[in-house]
């Protein structure tokens, strides 16, 4: 075994290994030759940026980054109590706490410069932030306006904050991005078709351009990996902001009707793969890839029984 396994050990099946695991830190103990191996993420040490840290998908990403031992770049645009709260909460991690609306270009320039100034580079992007109508408007009555602010609040907080990684990647010669989008991009989102557009232009058009590009600012190497952009479309998770309405069973049962695993995400699923995506030990051949979490969804609920007419069928 190579790359991130260390002390490697040949001929063993998995039922000769014993498992502990912290975090993405995991020691393999063999059964019969007693040696010691470890999967380690190497990102202890590491610079992350995560964008929209206060929301609950966003602390929960901080979180597990502090577990492995990462520096932090915690931004929020409005949610100040809530990203302080976190910063106090990971007290023993070296973290830098900074204010941007990241629709405004001097904004997101002026949080990637306080970055380098804190910490002399950026290693990761988390790129979560996002903000949109969350009442159900059709297309047919939605405004220009909101059109405009929930592309605005979805895809151009995307692209400035990418834009400015991109920039330093150009000069550090390393780096890798993680999107974060939304289910509503593969199977679309009535009432939200704004929404849908800003993350499917997320998911699928920005994720597979930008990893051609990072992979030529930041070129492979011997011992790089090289430049590595993914995306991850989470589905419905529990949060802060859905507690009210995921508690209702009625939603709950249509929420998930469609899922081979019915329930909901928690926080710390999408979590969990953002640090294995930002590993370029663990994750260092995946770049370009849309990772949807959304327990095996097929697609959404469109009409109840009672709503149907066999007839017409």
């Amino acid at each position: 075994m190579g790359g991130p396994f260390r002390r490697a050990a040949t001929s063993l099946t998995w039922f000769e290994l014993g498992i502990w695991s912290s975090g993405f830190l995991t020691e393999t103990r063999c059964l019969r030759c007693h040696k010691t191996l470890i999967l380690n993420s190497e990102l202890s040490g590491q610079v992350i940026l995560i964008t929209g840290a206060s929301g609950g998908i966003g602390s929960a990403i901080a979180r597990k980054f502090a577990a492995e031992g990462a520096k932090l770049v915690l931004h929020y645009r409005s949610g100040r109590a809530e990203a302080v709260a976190l910063q106090r909460q990971l007290r023993q991690t070296e973290s830098l706490l900074v204010r941007a609306d990241l629709i405004k270009e001097r904004e997101a320039q002026r949080l990637f410069a306080h970055a380098v100034r804190r910490f002399g580079r950026v290693d990761t992007l988390v790129a979560n932030a996002g903000s949109w109508t969350e009442r159900d408007v059709p297309l047919h009555r939605m405004t220009l306006r909101q059109w405009r602010q929930t592309l605005d609040g979805v895809l151009t907080t995307a692209f400035l904050s990418v834009r400015e990684f991109l920039r330093l990647v150009a000069v550090q010669k390393r780096g890798n991005a993680v999107l974060i989008a939304s289910t509503a991009a593969v199977f679309g989102e009535a009432g939200h078709a704004d929404y849908a557009c800003g993350k499917a232009a997320i998911a699928y058009g920005l994720t597979r351009s930008l990893k051609n590009e990072i992979a030529r600012l930041a070129p492979h190497t011997r011992d790089y990996c090289g430049g590595r952009v993914n995306c991850i479309c989470p589905g419905w998770t529990m949060v802060p902001r859905l507690a009210a309405k995921l508690g209702n069973a009625q939603t709950v049962r249509k929420t998930t009707a469609t899922m081979a695993l019915p329930q909901l995400a928690r926080p710390e699923d999408i979590a969990n793969a953002v640090v294995f995506l930002s590993s370029d030990s663990l994750a260092r051949h995946l770049t370009g890839q849309t990772l949807v979490i959304a327990g095996g969804m097929e697609g959404r609920v469109l009409w109840q029984p009672h709503e149907i007419k066999p007839s017409n069928a």
